[in-house]
């Protein structure tokens, strides 16, 4: 179906439903690169007036990829709740965002209303919104997830420890996770992304978290990073899996070219399942989305970027992850070009997943030939901590010396819980005070934690995973 909106004189077409939402979007350099982004600000300004003027309801009845020939769009209109669907129905995608905005619609109201929301309908409205109006709707969703603690609490930012090492040296891991937790890091996850594709290296370093997490009794879950196939190995060879990982894209085409479907998600899902090894719930799911994925896959049918990311949530969302998060920056700045898009994108994809009921968090981050600095990262930091994301990384530094980019810190999550006023998740923060790393009021400690120092000998033992 067509579209058409005539600002003064002059009249814009727009040929389908995802030119119209490809023409909405703000500037970004993966829509120019794949030539589907306004051609000026007067069009894109058309093309917001007559999406804001489009029925909620025109979603269910165009696909932006055919039914027929994308898994992913079959996933999204088999699994839409209609009846969570009713309460926002009658609505324009103006009156949705009006909607969203108002006083009333707090998170008890948006909890109800998740699974009527399609990814398509939450990124439409997002191209209406500023990015306080972006802010404001996402600290009022709640999304939370349990396994072995509790993520996604009110007044609580959970981070991710990244302690990644570019020869998987047991020590340098080992050092990294224990600098992490001194400073009250790895709460949402100890996850390493190996730099060995060796089954081997994977099976010890699972056991190594195995015995670091069971030997100190830490309320944290871990993950290997790793292709999905391989974890199924790992867990059918007796590994110690707690959560499974998979890069996860938009679109059926572009899931392919990570080398999965969502026979395959399923397949994995029910395998870490069935350890039933958290006490607490059994999201035992962990995915990783960025914008560009499905373009730089060739995989994006003419769909903008930021609605096909927004389409990788609405297939996180089936499998009831414990972790989502977006890797904002780090495809490069072919597809967000400067620290200034990077903001933006991660606004956007933190509303969208939070709106869908996905417990998002952000891997605010950059490539070193992007236009971006820490100073863009400081800024996007502290705006999605005021917009109450679940996690961010930890990353010793922030620089990740094995995947090369650039990302947030330890000392980073120290500030935001600090400045906010944010506590770790609270399973967490009881261990963090017993092992003398905090105190009462969530703050570190000056003295040492006695009990941690020897940790880094009894992980590694001065051996190398893959030695």
């Amino acid at each position: 179906m067509a579209y058409a909106y005539t600002v003064g004189v002059r009249s814009y077409g727009f040929a389908d439903l995802k030119d119209l939402l490809a023409k909405a979007s703000p500037l970004r350099s993966g829509d120019l690169l794949a030539g589907l982004a306004a051609t000026s600000a007067e069009e894109r300004m058309a093309a917001r007036l007559c999406l804001a003027e489009l029925p909620l309801a025109a979603f269910l009845s165009e696909a932006l990829i055919p039914y027929e020939d994308d898994e992913v769009t079959r996933l999204i209109v088999d699994t839409h709740d209609r009846t969570a669907f009713a309460d926002i129905g009658h609505l324009t995608v103006g009156g949705f965002r009006d909607w969203l905005l108002a006083h009333a619609t707090d998170a008890a109201v948006l909890a109800r209303i998740a699974r009527g929301i399609t990814p398509e309908m939450a990124a439409a409205v997002s191209k209406l919104m500023r990015n306080q109006d972006l802010i404001a709707v996402a600290r009022k969703c709640r999304v939370v997830t349990r396994f072995r603690n509790t993520l996604g609490l009110p007044g609580r930012l959970a981070v991710r420890l990244q302690p990644n090492h570019p020869t998987d040296d047991a020590r340098g891991i080992a050092a990294s996770i224990l600098d992490g937790l001194l400073l009250g890091c790895g709460d949402a996850v100890i996850g390493i992304n190996p730099a060995s594709d060796s089954l081997a290296t994977f099976m010890r370093l699972w056991q190594m978290l195995d015995e670091l997490i069971g030997g100190y009794a830490i309320p944290t879950q871990s993950c290997v990073l790793t292709h999905v196939t391989n974890q199924i190995r790992g867990i059918e060879q007796g590994a110690p899996v707690d959560l499974v990982f998979q890069s996860i894209a938009g679109t059926e085409r572009a899931n392919r070219s990570f080398g999965v479907s969502l026979a395959l998600l399923r397949e994995a899902r029910a395998a870490a399942q069935s350890l039933q090894r958290g006490p607490l719930g059994d999201n035992v799911m962990y995915f990783e989305t960025g914008q560009g994925s499905a373009l730089s896959a060739d995989a994006h049918h003419g769909v903008d970027q930021q609605t096909c990311e927004a389409r990788a949530y609405g297939v996180a969302r089936a499998f009831e992850p414990l972790l989502v998060n977006t890797v904002v920056g780090f495809i490069g700045p072919e597809y967000l070009y400067d620290g200034k898009q990077i903001t933006r994108a991660g606004l956007e994809d933190h509303f969208c997943g939070k709106l869908l009921g996905v417990p998002l968090g952000c891997d605010i981050c950059y490539t070193n030939h992007a236009e971006a600095d820490q100073d863009d990262m400081d800024n996007l930091l502290t705006l999605l901590g005021v917009a109450g994301v679940n996690y961010v990384m930890g990353v010793p530094g922030a620089d990740d010396v094995m995947l090369n980019y650039q990302s947030t810190s330890f000392h980073d999550a120290l500030y935001l819980r600090d400045v906010l006023g944010l506590r770790h998740a609270p399973e967490f923060e009881a261990w963090l005070q017993a092992m003398r790393v905090i105190g009462r009021d969530g703050r570190p400690l000056a003295a040492p934690a006695p009990a941690l120092l020897p940790l880094l000998d009894r992980l590694a033992g001065g051996a190398a995973p893959g030695g």
